[in-house]
This record gives C-alpha cells, structure tokens and sequence, in this order.
C-alpha cells in the first residue's frame, strides 16, 4: 500500500469515529436516561446501579442524566420482559436485573419473554458469589448446626430463578440441608428485615452485596455468614466452609458449579433492548468501562464497601452463549430443582 492511500485510509477512519462520537454527542445531549433496576430500593442491584448512575454518565458524549428506576417483582423478570419487549430500543433505557434468568431461559422457567441472547449487553460490575448468612437468633451459627438441625431453616428468596432462590434449592438438593424456602420478597432489603423480625433465618445471596448492605448486623455478630458457594473462599471469609468441598457426589458437584458458580459469572448485567443501534451500543460499553476507572466512582465504591470485578460485553456473551450449549441431562436436573 502506498504512502498516500495509507495517509487517505488513516484519515477515513479517524473522520469516520469522530462522526460516530459526534452523532452520540448530538443524541445523548440534553436527554434523561433510565437505569431500571429489577428490585427494590436498598438492595445490592440498586446499590450498585446507584453508585454508577452517579457517574457513567460523565463518560457519555452530551453528558446525559442517568436517573435511577426501580421496576420489582418476580425475582426482576418483569424488568426484564420489560426491557426486551416494551423499552424503546434507543439507547435512553438501561436495565440491571438478574442474569441468572438467562439460564432460566435455557432450562424453560415460566414467564420468560425474552431471548437472552438478542440482549445488547453493557457490561457487569461483578459476579455474583454468594454466601448464605444466618442470624443468631435462629440458632443456626455453623453449617455443621445447619446440618444437625431437626427443622428446616427458613431462607428468604425472591422469585423462582432468582439468586437466593436458587442457592436454596440447590444446596438442599446438593447437600441435603434442612431448608423451607420463603419467596416472594421484593428484593435483599425486604429479606434482611424478614430476618431481623424472625419471619426468616437468612439467606443466600451475593457476598459482595450482603457484606455492605448488611454490615452492621455482620459486624455485631447479629448475623452470621455460615456457607460460601463461590469457588474459592473470600479473603475476609476464610474460615467459612465451602459448599463445593461438602458436596459427596460427582452430581452434586455438577449442580453446584453449572447452577449457582456459572450462573453467578454472569448475574449482574447492565443490557439494552435488542435493536439498539450500534453507534449507542458501542459508545455506552466504553463509557461503562471507563466509569469502572474513574477516580471519584473509586472513591464512593470504596466508601460503600462494594467490591469490582467487572465483565466486559464480550466476556457476558460468551457465557450466555455456553448456558444454551449445556448439556440435555444436566438441564433437565436443574429444571426439576428449580422450578418443580
């Protein structure tokens, strides 16, 4: 190639991404977006979507407003059904709801209207690695108390196929813990003051979440972190057990890993609706990943105890990928402990 197409091309492509910056810059200027958040206000989603609405925006050509919305209710299925077949596919709706429903689509939960992989995809703050916390008024202060216990500990869960709901039924399942599950809350905040009141025991959910939402309580010794099912132990957890090492099956361990490891990898999306252009696409991913370097959203992050380990587009895609590639058995298993 010659010097002088060299020169022309170099000079297409940058005029070409300027005129894609301007064209978001033109679009997003003077709007108000929306962050619709699948749970109720106090809750880890909304924490988290809270701290980056307060700041992605910035990143964003035209400097948009980001307002914070709270849609609940079947463990954040309406939020998305909403997302996928009413939001107007403009760029202007974010949603953060459950990940997890994306193997739900894969293993047929009722009431999915939507195809998990038509989702244009933002990014993810974090996974999803949960702990199951217990309070001490419910006498449950170790696993190996859960284990004893000649009653089913009641554990608080949203919706089927919601976190806390699937960590139950699968660590019954899995490991045969005495456990009655309690659904239909809006959301952790409605959990945890189920749990004060002795309506529940605890739950499972999201550590990275409990741990600033909850921590008052954690640090009195009022509540208990008895049980990781992440698999490697948090570093502020390291005498906690794993469920993973409790397993005393092949089977069990399969269910551990695909149900509730795999499916935390990807639990915490930021997604547009299918048929958002691409431009607005593209221009939201960078301004997600920059946020996530931002020193004044470090700094409040920090301040709110919430932990990073964000997963680009690219990463979520891939694993939405490999849940519908799973094999027939193993979903048929998963779908009986899940939704019968």
């Amino acid at each position: 190639m010659s010097k002088r197409v060299l020169a022309l091309s170099t000079l297409a492509i940058v005029l070409a991404a300027g005129g894609g910056a301007a064209r978001a810059q033109s679009f997003f200027e003077g709007k108000t977006m929306r962050l619709v958040v699948g749970f109720a206000p106090g809750g880890g989603f909304d924490t988290y979507a809270r701290v980056i609405s307060r700041h992605m925006g910035r990143h964003i050509p035209g400097n948009p407003t980001i307002v914070v919305e709270n849609m609940t209710g079947a463990g954040s299925l309406i939020s998305a059904n909403h997302l996928y077949r009413v939001a107007k596919p403009d760029g202007l709706t974010i949603g953060h709801f459950n990940g997890a429903l994306f193997l739900g689509q894969a293993l047929g939960q009722p009431g999915i209207e939507f195809d998990a992989r038509k989702f244009e995809l933002i990014g993810a703050p974090i996974k999803e690695d949960s702990v199951c916390a217990l309070t001490r008024a419910s006498g449950v202060t170790s696993v190996e108390k859960w284990m004893a216990s000649k009653t089913p500990v009641k554990l608080g869960g949203v919706a089927p196929g919601g976190t806390p709901d699937a960590n139950a039924r699968i660590l019954k399942a899995a490991l045969g813990l005495p456990i009655q599950l309690v659904s239909g809350y809006k959301g952790t905040a409605e959990i945890r003051l189920a749990a004060s009141s002795g309506e529940v025991g605890g739950a499972c959910w999201s550590w990275e979440s409990m741990r600033s939402t909850w921590r008052s309580a954690l640090d009195s010794g009022e509540v208990i972190a008895v049980l990781q099912t992440s698999a490697r132990p948090f570093p502020d957890l390291t005498g906690v057990p794993l469920a993973l090492n409790l397993a005393k099956t092949d089977e069990a361990r399969q269910l551990i890993k695909v149900g509730i490891q795999n499916a935390a990898a990807f639990a915490r999306p930021l997604a547009l609706p299918p048929g958002t252009p691409k431009d607005r696409v593209l221009t939201l991913r960078k301004a997600f990943q920059e946020t996530l370097k931002d020193s004044a959203f470090l700094a409040e992050a920090e301040k709110a105890k919430l932990t990073l380990e964000p997963a680009t587009a690219e990463e979520l895609e891939k694993m939405v990928a490999e849940a519908f590639a799973l094999d027939a058995a193993l979903l048929a298993k998963l779908k009986d402990i899940l939704y019968k």
